[in-house]
């Protein structure tokens, strides 16, 4: 039996014409909300894995669009709208007390 990837580690798999491909996912497209998925190929797994776990690496981290520092409000508005908004209920999301914008 296959062994399960865990969450974040992405997906590796044998595309026909022998190469192999891992998939991860990059983010959140802001605009459709749909997942940014990107790929990379190698000739052979190990290979794959590397440039796999070598990508995911490079790409973890906060999106920052903003050019001076952060406030704690701006923060943690940040971080609802962009980790906890998309996986909470709307009724869930309504009872959080979010700091006002400025």
């Amino acid at each position: 039996m296959a062994k399960k990837r865990a969450n974040g580690e992405g997906s590796i798999r044998k595309k026909p014409n022998g190469r192999w491909e891992g998939r991860y996912t990059q983010g959140i497209d802001p605009s459709t909300g749909r997942a940014i998925q990107k790929s990379v190929s190698a000739r052979t797994q190990a290979e794959c894995k590397e440039k796999l776990a070598k990508a995911i690496r490079d790409n973890r981290g906060i999106p920052v669009n903003h050019n001076g520092d952060y406030t704690v409000a701006e923060w943690c508005r940040l971080w609802f709208e962009t980790y906890s908004k998309p996986v909470t209920r709307p009724n869930t999301a309504k009872t959080y007390v979010l700091p006002p914008k400025t």
